[in-house]
């Protein structure tokens, strides 16, 4: 049997969390991104003046620690209200979001409760549970508990669950335009999506203006220590960076490198490009597999495999490669050859790779 791989967006998981729950810490994100992305007009009854951070860690009466979480709160007329974000930057979606997200906030009901954190009327607080997805491909998962459950008795109707969540998918978000002006969350997003580093700059520039006054300091490095560790080593891969903590040392040192980044910097686009489309077609082919049978799933992974042969190296190397997967049925081996097509430098290396492992199934 086979070990599960880990991505390389699995491994770049916690850094990237890591400088995600830097920048939420500050109560000017999650202010503009309630402002900017939580639909309806309840919101303007918040006063996000109040808003505070709170414990994101809670301990389970087996006392299993979950920590990847960050709480805030803030006043809703006389009482609380909480937000649950949750970040979540896995390269496939977890099609059991909804469940988790109901464990989570019942930890964090059973942490209030503990602390006697109660309404006036001793009842517990609203919560509104956002999850933050980053992943290169679309979220196609359950956006309550509801679906996910299977059909009950009439009886049992009443005690089905309902949990739900609001989705707010970044790279989704970003590319279908119409963003919130002057948002700092708005402006993440756009960075996230940002195809070169002029682009970037211009971004890095305007939020030099939002962020310019004193109080702001700690804001604006963080955003610098995000930048440094996170953002310029996935675009500039072996690129060697001083450390950087001050958000204007960012904007001059893309003004400095524009040029002899900006090859690089389209590279690694493309690269990343050719690895969502691929990651893409191959979860697709892999749930048309679950939903009309494994054969028609093998099939359609074939054929997005071919067409991105075809796309890389060209008419010739796609013809010698289709029969050669006509050999391969077990999925695994397919999504290995995925990885494959990645790494190689020529057709050449990519046929061989094929025909190995065509033959390795055949034995």
């Amino acid at each position: 049997m086979k070990t599960p791989k880990t991505s390389k967006a699995q491994r770049r998981g916690p850094t990237h969390d890591s400088g995600y729950k830097l920048l939420y810490g500050h109560a000017a994100m999650v202010r503009d991104l309630l402002r900017g992305f939580v639909p309806g007009d309840w919101v303007q009854a918040l006063d996000l003046e109040t808003l505070e951070r709170c414990s994101g860690s809670y301990v389970t009466d087996d006392l299993r620690d979950r920590a990847d979480d960050i709480v805030w709160r803030l006043r809703w007329g006389p009482d609380w209200l909480y937000v649950y974000l949750l970040l979540e930057f896995q390269s496939t979606v977890d099609p059991w979001m909804a469940v988790r997200i109901q464990t989570y906030l019942g930890l964090l009901y059973q942490d209030l409760i503990r602390a006697g954190t109660l309404s006036a009327a001793g009842r517990l607080p609203p919560v509104l549970p956002v999850v933050l997805y980053n992943g290169v491909t679309p979220w196609r998962a359950a956006e309550t508990l509801e679906p996910l459950i299977e059909p009950a008795p009439p009886l049992l109707e009443c005690y089905r669950p309902r949990q739900a969540y609001l989705l707010l998918d970044e790279q989704r978000i970003a590319n279908a335009g119409s963003l919130p002006e002057r948002n700092l969350s708005a402006a993440l997003f756009r960075l996230e999506a940002s195809r070169g580093a002029d682009e970037a700059m211009g971004i890095v520039h305007a939020l030099l203006d939002w962020l310019k006054a004193p109080e702001q300091t700690g804001q604006r490095r963080d955003f610098a220590v995000w930048f440094g560790r996170v953002f310029l080593p996935k675009r500039l891969p072996g690129v060697q960076l001083p450390p950087l903590g001050e958000l204007s040392e960012v904007y001059h040192m893309l003004a400095e490198n524009l040029e002899s980044w900006t090859d690089q910097w389209k590279r690694e686009g493309m690269q990343q490009g050719l690895e969502k489309g691929l990651e893409q077609g191959l979860e697709q082919g892999l749930e048309q597999g679950l939903e009309q049978g494994i054969e028609q799933g093998r099939e359609a992974t074939r054929h997005i495999l071919v067409r991105l042969v075809r796309r890389r190296f060209g008419l010739t190397i796609a013809e010698q490669t289709e029969p050669l997967l006509a050999r391969i049925v077990d999925l695994r081996t397919l999504e290995d050859l995925g990885d494959q097509l990645l790494i190689s430098p020529d057709g050449e290396d990519w046929l061989r790779a094929v025909r190995h492992m065509s033959v390795g199934e055949e034995h």
